[in-house]
């Protein structure tokens, strides 16, 4: 009787398996396949290596890596013929992508000039370790240049006044990249970007004063306009410090003329004639 009753389970057990099976066959027939869409594939141009702001690219120094054709980049080239020969304006790292914001035009050159923007000009002037803030006036870096002279007419005065602020380095040297470890380097002269009119400020500075460079945060972009400072004002035993507002002129004492006397008036009668005359009193 048990062994009958265990038969029975036995074969209720593969009865309900085999349904249970066909159910889910029969579902996953009707459940609707769902196809996978193929994203549609391009090519962008990134440099194959580390390269320096000023290189002229050749075919060795870019290569091709796939990239979402529905993600595009705005400037961003899809074939390396587009990029060779033209110099880049920034430092780029490895398979970073080249960009036309990165490439100055084709005419450019490379080097230096090339990564003068239009309407700026680069300016070299004389530094040494204390100018140059011992040697960490680097490319890339951002100064005021503070001028030191006497104003004219006033030989015997001094001031310092700041007469360019935030302005951008572009070489040290003949090196127009910073150093990997931010090391300092002292150089004899330094290269500033600006603009005509403060290249005029720029040029007479160095020539008719001493210049002393400030470096500043590259994040601190402010400009502040702070006043001249005269060198007897820095000294003076208050300490107070009054900004300049010109030269100091003088009024000269007014010149007294003295007033010459009156002169003689005589009065003389001949007859029944009478006539005045005047004699000067000396």
């Amino acid at each position: 009787m048990n062994r009958r009753r265990l038969l029975i389970g036995l074969l209720l057990a593969v009865v309900l398996a085999v349904l249970a099976s066909t159910f889910v066959y029969r579902q996953i027939r009707q459940t609707p396949v769902v196809k996978q869409q193929q994203v549609p594939q391009t090519h962008i141009v990134v440099a194959a290596m580390p390269l320096a702001l000023g290189t002229r690219l050749d075919a060795h120094d870019v290569r091709l890596l796939p990239w979402p054709g529905g993600e595009p980049v705005p400037g961003m080239f899809t074939r390396t013929q587009d990029v060779v020969g033209r110099a880049l304006i920034t430092n780029v790292v490895q398979n970073e992508p080249i960009l036309s914001s990165k490439l100055a035009p084709r005419e450019a050159g490379a080097g230096l000039p090339a990564t003068i923007p239009v309407g700026m000009r680069a300016v070299s002037v004389a530094v040494n370790q204390v100018i140059g803030v011992a040697g960490f006036v680097q490319p890339g870096t951002m100064v005021d240049v503070i001028a030191v002279g006497s104003p004219e007419g006033s030989s015997n005065m001094m001031l310092a006044k700041t007469v360019l602020e935030n302005v951008k380095v572009l070489a040290a040297g003949q090196q127009v990249t910073q150093d990997a470890q931010g090391k300092p380097h002292t150089v004899p002269v330094v290269t500033l970007l600006v603009t005509p009119e403060q290249a005029d400020k720029l040029t007479l500075a160095a020539t008719e004063a001493r210049i002393q460079l400030a470096l500043r945060n590259t994040i601190d972009t402010k400009v502040v306009h702070p006043p001249a400072v005269l060198q007897a004002q820095l000294l003076s035993p208050t300490g107070a410090v009054m900004p300049y507002r010109g030269p100091i002129r003088r009024r000269l004492p007014r010149r007294v003329v003295p007033k010459a006397p009156p002169p003689y008036v005589v009065e003389v009668i001949s007859g029944n004639k009478k006539e005045t005359k005047t004699f000067p009193n000396h």
